[in-house]
């Protein structure tokens, strides 16, 4: 088991034993509107056991939030890798947590593959994305996946995002309830998910996703994380069971 559970003092990073940041602006190749920093106004634990991602607008009007990535740090291939989360739903709100092959520098995106455990857009604060981006079938309009509708409006709490990881294929869970399955059969394309990925998480603003609100962001607009957990399958339905 691999876990992170962010206590520490209010203002303190995250372990840069593990996180290190993305930084920087320019659309991120789909126009969204902020810019990646490692301040901790933007990126910083609590003090109540959680990592708290900030999207804030600063006095220049500048938008400002971050982007972690285990790049350096972590990696897995094939689990169970869930992060309990609170999305900050509002107007252009666009949180997520994804993962990346750690191939990328040798092969490029997306034939390294790219799991996106959760995005979520607050305009639509009922449903969770799950999606997967390969060769052949990525970005915003190609990627290959599916919205869950929670039921209520997922900004008001805590849940638990999560997929389930082996080498037949991978599955999506929100607060454990099977949400929906992808095999290499169901992709227009190569199955780049057998190797090692490092995991992100990040809060975006805007953006080109399809219906995304074009409204003035509400801000600031903060995202908090628990935990982020990464179990291996057979001790995950060892304790389930």
């Amino acid at each position: 088991m691999w876990l992170q559970e962010f206590d520490g003092l209010e203002g303190q990073p995250p372990d840069p034993r593990v996180w290190s940041h993305d930084l920087g602006g320019g659309g991120w190749g789909d126009g969204q509107q902020q810019v990646y920093t490692d301040d901790p106004a933007n990126v910083a634990l609590d003090g109540a056991g959680n990592l708290r991602i900030t999207a804030r607008r600063e006095p220049d009007g500048t938008i400002t939030s971050a982007r972690l990535t285990t790049r350096d740090g972590f990696a897995t291939r094939f689990g169970r890798v869930e992060a309990r989360i609170k999305v900050p739903g509002g107007r252009a709100t666009w949180p997520a947590f994804w993962m990346l092959g750690t191939d990328i520098d040798d092969v490029g995106w997306p034939a390294c593959g790219e799991i996106d455990v959760m995005e979520h857009v607050g305009a639509d604060s009922r449903r969770a994305h799950g999606t997967l981006h390969g060769p052949g079938y990525s970005g915003l309009a190609g990627g290959v996946g599916r919205a869950i509708d929670a039921g209520t409006d997922l900004s008001d709490d805590f849940h638990d995002y999560a997929v389930a990881w082996d080498e037949s294929g991978i599955t999506w869970l929100l607060d454990d309830r099977e949400q929906h399955r992808l095999t290499p059969s169901d992709v227009p394309g190569p199955w780049p998910f057998d190797h090692e990925f490092f995991l992100l998480i990040n809060l975006a603003i805007g953006g080109d996703w399809p219906g995304h609100a074009a409204d003035e962001p509400e801000l600031p607009a903060v995202l908090l994380v628990d935990r982020i957990r990464v179990d291996d399958l057979a001790q995950t339905s060892a304790r389930q069971g």
